[in-house]
């Protein structure tokens, strides 16, 4: 009776030693980090939206932040990259061309090449060329365990 009582007692023990040792298959996968890049400007392929053309660069997790982003706007004349927006997480934009009237919560400010503009999270922000030849420019933004889901 003893060597029953015992195998009943050690039963699951062993359970819980092969449940711990086994991978969790409900835990969602990593995401791979995104490794050292370097993206040719020549190699980038424009993609045609309607206020001009966009070029992704990069997006994904690294070591950091949850998530990194970059991307290359042109925005022809006149034309908006969207009407304003509240924008949950940090934001940076280098001018690389063109005229660019930048508005941040009500208040507007003209910038050319070799600006930079950072939006603040919880800004509401939008862009503008108010130029007569296109604009472009680089965003790039991030998501760290402070910013906020939704």
């Amino acid at each position: 009776m003893k060597p029953l009582l015992l195998s009943f007692a050690i039963l699951p023990l062993c359970c819980a030693t092969l449940m711990a040792q086994s991978p969790q298959t409900n835990a969602p996968a990593e995401a791979a980090k995104l490794p050292s890049t370097i993206v040719d400007w020549q190699q980038m392929k424009p993609e045609p939206v309607t206020n001009g053309v966009r070029r992704a660069v990069f997006e994904g997790p690294t070591t950091e932040l949850d998530k990194l982003h970059c991307h290359i706007t042109t925005l022809n004349p006149g034309e908006i990259s969207g009407p304003p927006r509240l924008h949950l997480h940090e934001e940076v934009i280098i001018i690389k061309e063109g005229l660019i009237e930048a508005t941040c919560d009500g208040r507007k400010q003209t910038v050319g090449a070799g600006s930079v503009i950072f939006f603040a999270a919880h800004a509401t922000t939008s862009l503008k060329n108010v130029g007569t030849t296109p604009a472009t420019y680089t965003v790039v933004y991030y998501f760290t365990p402070l910013t906020p889901k939704s």
